[in-house]
């Protein structure tokens, strides 16, 4: 049995694009919990992993010519793992293009843009002073309907994301979408969106995923916890 990939990770949407994907893909993997409301995404031992300071990282023991690597941006780590098992990642050159052209799209739209609706809007009007700032909401909460009109439509021609496979872009782009009331979406404009979304949540190994360690996950944030999560580092 290949030696098990250590997954630093809490249950927010980029700990689960890697969660996901080390289940779809059977890759043994061990948890170990980098609690982001206590700052452990700044530690030392973190930041040598992860020199951004955010998770997730994994560390795989059997990488490239068999030594031990450590990778850190989700998306990096999306590919990583689908070139290690050669699955999820496109079976032509077209179809690999196709996938790494969406999974790009998230990881500098979707991801972004949904990340601060979700700040705006659930966590900038409780913070000490409070930031309740109706330019801000409206933006993002704008800005995500429209990426969400984008991948409405791109469904509507194909099962899946980057075409009639499943892939590391639905992996990739689903943690996020599927928090579309976070957003302040409404999910009937995006028919095409939500039958995408039923079909991964019913797929036994991403919803094992999103399960990881889900009683950790809080939604909201104490004081503390926001000088940890958004104060200066």
């Amino acid at each position: 049995m290949p030696a098990p990939i250590e997954l630093y990770y809490w249950p927010t949407p980029n700990g689960w694009k890697v969660s996901i994907a080390l289940e779809e893909m059977g890759l043994p993997h061990v948890v170990r919990l980098v609690d982001i409301g206590v700052g452990a995404q700044r530690s030392p031992e973190f930041l040598a992993l992860s020199p951004n300071g955010r998770m997730p990282a994994i560390t795989d023991p059997e990488g490239p010519d068999g030594a031990s690597i450590s990778i850190f941006e989700s998306g990096a780590i999306l590919q990583y793992l689908a070139r290690k098992t050669g699955r999820f990642c496109g079976e032509t050159e077209r179809a690999r293009i196709a996938v790494d052209q969406w999974l790009m799209w998230q990881m500098g739209g979707l991801g972004p843009m949904a990340g601060q609706a979700h700040h705006f809007l659930r966590y900038a009007p409780d913070l000490d002073p409070p930031q309740d700032i109706p330019y801000a909401k409206d933006r993002y909460r704008t800005e995500v309907a429209r990426l969400y009109g984008v991948l409405d439509r791109q469904l509507a021609q194909s099962e899946y994301v980057a075409g009639p496979d499943f892939t590391i872009a639905d992996m990739a782009i689903f943690p996020w979408a599927r928090l579309w009331q976070r957003q302040d979406q409404g999910i009937e404009s995006f028919p095409h969106m939500k039958r995408w979304l039923d079909g991964l949540e019913a797929r036994p190994a991403t919803a094992r995923g999103v399960a990881l360690h889900l009683d950790k996950r809080q939604g909201t944030a104490d004081r503390d916890q926001q000088k940890h999560m958004f104060g200066p580092r």
